[in-house]
């Protein structure tokens, strides 16, 4: 979103007319990399005890930086879904994660032919969940009953950059034949 603000700030004419801010013409697509579930690996009692070392590295995890990583995440999906649902545009706006991650599946350094199996089938259990809106109160992802599947809304993403292409192809080659 502020690389294509910026693009129209500079006056990169692929944008005109659209105004930095209109993000209701904006389509966001955000898929995650898929995260273990944080009230498994943190135990507030056991972190109380902990030291700086820690907090740096602990059980073959550095759960300073995971909670900074996943902190990070969470605050960008926050800020962009209240963002499109103030602009009543949420279904420009599709977050795709799995933050239940559970053993293997959530390590980046496992990437034997059964971990990555396992990855395939996360991905596919998550195409036919319900897609999740934030909830403006609360901050935590909530299914969002006046949209489908995750599958469903990639259909549909697909279908509406497809229509903004071949837009663009026409006013392409309308500019080229004056």
């Amino acid at each position: 979103m502020t690389h294509v603000s910026k693009q129209i700030l500079m006056g990169n004419k692929d944008f005109f007319p659209i105004k930095p801010a209109d993000y209701g013409k904006f389509l966001i697509l955000s898929l995650g990399t898929g995260s273990a579930k944080l009230t498994d690996k943190l135990d507030a009692a056991q972190c109380s005890k902990w030291g700086i070392f820690g907090w740096l590295y602990n059980k073959g995890v550095s759960p300073l930086i995971d909670s900074f990583c996943q902190a990070s995440a969470h605050l960008v999906d926050i800020h962009a879904s209240v963002l499109f649902q103030a602009l009543h545009c949420q279904r420009r706006y599709l977050r795709i994660q799995d933050d239940d991650l559970k053993g293997n599946t959530c390590s980046v350094d496992v990437a034997t032919p059964e971990n990555l199996n396992m990855l395939v089938d996360v991905g596919k259990a998550l195409l036919k969940k319900h897609v999740c809106i934030v909830d403006v109160e609360t901050g935590k992802s909530v299914p969002d009953m006046n949209r489908g599947t995750n599958e469903e809304e990639l259909i549909h993403f697909a279908r509406m950059l497809s229509h903004e292409r071949k837009a663009r192809l026409q006013k392409k080659q309308s500019s080229t034949t004056k």
